[in-house]
């Protein structure tokens, strides 16, 4: 693997009171698109708030790779751009971490331009398939290379005479529509992706931002996004909202930990990202939103998360799990403190992130004494209800930061400790999640000695 070979144990003991704010980091998603558009913008674009982990400075170096110059100074980054299909031939791999969003949407943005690069990842990334991007990248002239499957390492020669292409996303992934937008860049002509459910629309909202032409419309077909080719993009001032996806953790920790009240401020509510939060609140979650209002085109909030002792099971909409994808995880810790069962359907994205996040968090479930079944797109928690659950376990996180970091929610909430024999990969996209945590009042530490 390209970076974590110590692992770091990290274990979670049942807590008293969460209470405090939870400063959470910026919003990842928009901290990737923030940096590839700026790269592909001529001028200069500064970011504030940008996430300061592992998956987005990758990012930042594969775009320095390519061409753009881009430094940070006191929490602002600054990123002068080389133009739409002004991308440089890197010289040399370009590695991507931990981050299938980085490496698919850095993908897109060079595969409409007539130069080669070759990216390959960590040990998680290299098992995770490609193909769902490289294929329609294929449409527009670009030609793959890898290991069996699509798999990375993987070169990737940009097309030299690129061709519009209209594309319809076989499964729901604001990834692989984002990568064919970013390769639409460089093409003439429209092109055109029609999705039958909504993903999250940080990429259609962005490239409006930075000046393309772009517009979506409903039709019997789906949601319809046209892209009109070859713009020039203006650079922007960007202020990065804090993350939905990490905001997730200290909310639903707060949720299952007695008397428990934790306030997380600034956070991007996004339509298409903020399944979680309903869900939650469908569960009888005492969870709400304060001075809601919104900042750079995003819908944000405060959110307040209180100690919910009676939350029950639900059926979630399965047309809900583009909006929470990444938060099902943790959905199932909560889940299991919960009455009755919550029954989670249309989830085969699960099986193909950093692992497969079902089969993940079934097995350490069921260790923990929490009933699970699953299926290839569903998986269903029976709840034990609050102060039920055993715990006293060691968990695999599979080299996946929601999986470590759903399993030590756990831990604060179960009789006995939970203990995750890898939280390094945390630092992926939440590198202050253990001092936020403490700081909140949570028993979570690094593991020196058997729990």
């Amino acid at each position: 693997m390209s970076r974590h070979a110590t692992p770091v144990p990290m274990t979670a003991r049942k807590s008293g009171p969460l209470t405090g704010e939870a400063q959470v980091p910026g919003d990842k998603s928009i901290s990737h698109r923030s940096l590839i558009l700026g790269a592909l913008a001529v001028g200069e674009t500064t970011i504030t708030g940008l996430l300061d982990g592992e998956d987005v400075l990758d990012t930042a170096a594969a775009m320095r790779a390519f061409g753009a110059e881009i430094t940070e100074a006191g929490g602002v980054w600054t990123v002068h751009g080389v133009g739409t299909g002004g991308f440089a031939e890197p010289a040399d791999v370009i590695d991507c971490g931990n981050s299938g969003t980085g490496v698919r949407l850095i993908m897109g943005s060079m595969a409409t331009t007539p130069i080669t690069a070759t990216f390959t990842g960590d040990a998680s990334l290299r098992s995770r398939p490609m193909g769902r991007v490289t294929d329609p990248l294929a449409a527009f002239g670009a030609r793959a290379h890898g290991r069996q499957g699509g798999r990375l390492p993987l070169t990737l020669v940009g097309a030299a005479d690129p061709v519009p292409v209209r594309y319809a996303v076989p499964v729901p992934s604001a990834q692989v529509k984002s990568a064919v937008l970013l390769a639409g860049l460089n093409a003439p002509g429209e092109t055109v992706v029609i999705e039958r459910e909504a993903t999250r629309d940080h990429t259609e909202r962005m490239l409006a931002g930075f000046g393309a032409r772009i517009t979506t419309e409903t039709t019997n077909e789906g949601r319809v996004i046209t892209l009109t080719g070859q713009p020039e993009l203006s650079p922007q001032t960007i202020t990065v909202p804090r993350d939905p996806s990490s905001a997730a953790f200290p909310v639903c920790a707060a949720l299952v930990t007695e008397g428990s009240d934790v306030l997380v401020p600034n956070i991007g509510l996004n339509p298409t990202r903020a399944g979680l939060f309903e869900t939650l609140r469908d569960m009888g979650a005492d969870l709400t939103y304060e001075n809601l209002r919104e900042e750079g085109g995003e819908p944000v909030a405060d959110l307040r998360a209180r100690f919910s002792p009676d939350l029950r099971g639900i059926e979630v909409p399965p047309e809900r799990a583009a909006s929470m994808i990444d938060e099902y995880p943790v959905l199932s810790v909560v889940a299991a403190f919960a009455e009755g069962r919550t029954v989670m359907r249309g989830v085969k994205e699960l099986r193909v992130k950093e692992s497969d996040r079902i089969d993940a968090m079934a097995q350490g479930l069921r260790a923990a004494g929490v009933e699970v079944e699953e299926g290839e797109d569903w998986w269903i928690v029976t709840g034990r209800g609050f102060g039920d659950v055993p715990g006293g376990v060691t968990v695999e996180s599979r080299l996946d930061h929601r999986i470590a970091m759903s399993f030590l929610i756990l831990g604060l909430a179960s009789n006995r400790p939970v203990t995750v024999d890898d939280a390094a990969p945390i630092a992926t996209s939440f590198p202050v999640f253990e001092p936020l945590m403490t700081g909140l009042g949570a028993d979570i530490a690094r593991q020196t000695e058997p729990a």
